[in-house]
């Protein structure tokens, strides 16, 4: 019988996981759904040194943020050292592993003098040492032959043993190395299938040694998948690029989006269609077309996705996954957004609610909707000082007239008569003047430009006429006010009556 696919992701808690483990995960999660098999969590935190808790907390809420669960209970190495001790002495015991009593120091001195490759020279192998403080345990790597597999993505790969040094699989601590533990678990838990980045093809062949002097001669199926690399060509780097996943998530991109592109660095659908539901994907998912080159993380891809998948939701979605965002609540199970810049007595969801369906066609993350939203919430309201010069010093005097203008003729409508439509009408009634064009029409943007400022507080937003009715006439009346008394003051009398 053909043994059910078990996919494992193995992530370590040294780290905040970034984007190339999410990828990882996803491929693994997607190919075990693809053939019905099952996809197991381990968590590998041998490195008692560098492995921080509170890490493994973020690796499962990423992991059920991206939608990705597992089958069974994770599993932790730190609660099978008997495991890796009983492997180890059976390698010592085989004559498989030898003691060593080399430092670091000695190593490196050794190679510089030998004008040789850096890495150990065995010079402990024959020794016949025992154990004792400061040693470690060495693999003794035989010295002829050779050691491969049939990689699905990359083909046929064969390392020379002669060229792999006598590797370490036992800290002097006593603690296990990752290779001693990957060997023991995948074939403890039934993995069949291991796929990773590249970068980790050099362990590959330590790991089937350790496998094969353990007994363990059935081997998984390897898939190394290409690195994700930046708009450089280069591997993605912590200290150079935006990797972490949870920066992604506070930064107000769906799920969905990142599930998505995630699926598209290094693989494509068949068809060539790129966005559609997780579960398209994985009825179409193939490792073997899983390409061999790069992957590069474009961001402005990401959030045309994410663009694309915010304006896919109902409105009743997007307000529900908006407000948090808003409120300052926590976002689904993974981040607390930052406070909002209003007070949170001062957020009004029914206000919200009424503008809510033209800010989803405009925003492409959730943490962009506070700003196009803040002058409902804040009063007074803020106003962005590069639009208050391009617009308003620029205009000076004839903005002054158009705010005072434009602030009696709408507290003029009343509360009965205020509507977008009459709004629009009465900013747009403009005398004579400057504001109209050499045709004679209404200069438009110069006209409702000041107004957007005054009221809204940059000169991007959503629309206009729609966000002074949901705003109200008061309010409204007041801000024109306010800032034509601001702009007038700046500009002094005679310039402002001129």
């Amino acid at each position: 019988m053909t043994p059910v696919v078990r996919t494992r992701f193995a992530p370590a808690p040294t780290g905040y996981l970034h984007l190339g483990g999410a990828r990882t995960a996803l491929f693994n999660w997607m190919y075990a759904r693809h053939m019905g098999g099952e996809f197991v969590l381990r968590i590998e935190d041998t490195d008692t040194e560098r492995s921080r808790p509170e890490l493994i907390d973020v690796i499962f809420r990423v992991l059920e943020w991206l939608g990705l669960d597992w089958d069974g209970e994770p599993v932790f190495q730190s609660q099978r050292s008997e495991l890796y001790a009983e492997a180890v002495e059976r390698l010592l015991a085989g004559g498989n592993a030898y003691w060593c009593a080399c430092t670091p120091d000695e190593v490196k001195a050794r190679a510089e003098a030998r004008s040789g490759p850096p890495g150990y020279d065995g010079h402990c192998r024959e020794r016949g040492l025992g154990p004792g403080p400061g040693r470690v345990v060495r693999f003794a790597v035989p010295h002829d032959g050779t050691t491969g597999w049939d990689d699905v993505v990359r083909g046929p790969i064969t390392f020379a043993n002669a060229d792999l040094e006598d590797f370490v699989v036992q800290r002097s601590t006593g603690a296990p190395l990752f290779l001693v533990a990957n060997a023991v678990d995948d074939p403890d838990m039934g993995v069949t299938h291991v796929i990773r980045g590249e970068d980790l093809i050099n362990v590959t062949p330590k790991v089937l040694l350790l496998r094969h002097a353990l007994g363990i001669n059935d081997d998984p199926v390897f898939a190394h998948l290409p690195l994700i690399v930046n708009d450089k060509r280069q591997k993605l780097s912590k200290r150079r690029d935006d990797v972490s996943v949870g920066d992604y998530i506070n930064r107000g991109f769906p799920a969905e989006a990142m599930t998505n592109y995630l699926a598209l660095l290094g693989w494509g659908p068949p068809d060539g269609v790129e966005e559609r539901p997780l579960d398209e994907f994985v009825a179409m998912f193939d490792l073997a077309t899983v390409s061999k080159a790069g992957a590069a993380f474009d961001v402005r891809k990401l959030e045309h996705i994410s663009g694309d998948k915010i304006r896919g939701l109902s409105t009743t979605e997007f307000i529900e996954r908006a407000t948090p965002w808003l409120t300052g609540e926590a976002q689904g199970q993974v981040t607390v957004p930052g406070a909002p810049p209003w007070t949170p007595d001062a957020f009004d969801a029914e206000r919200f609610a009424a503008l809510a369906p033209l800010v989803q066609e405009r925003v492409k993350r959730f943490d962009e909707v506070p700003g196009y939203v803040a002058f409902l919430f804040c009063d007074p309201v803020p106003i962005d000082p590069v639009s208050w010069d391009k617009v308003m010093v620029k205009e000076g005097a004839l903005a002054v007239d158009q705010l005072r203008r434009c602030a009696a003729g709408l507290d003029a409508l009343g509360d009965t008569g205020w509507s977008a439509s009459a709004i629009e009408a009465v900013v747009f009634d403009v005398p004579d003047g400057p504001l109209r064009r050499d045709d004679g029409d209404v200069n438009r943007k110069r006209a409702q430009a000041p107004i957007r400022v005054a009221v809204l507080g940059a000169s991007v937003g959503p629309p206009l006429w729609e966000s002074l009715e949901v705003l109200g006439r008061t309010t409204t009346v007041d801000r024109l006010g306010a800032a034509a008394t601001r702009l007038a003051d700046s500009l002094g009398e005679g310039a402002a009556g001129s």
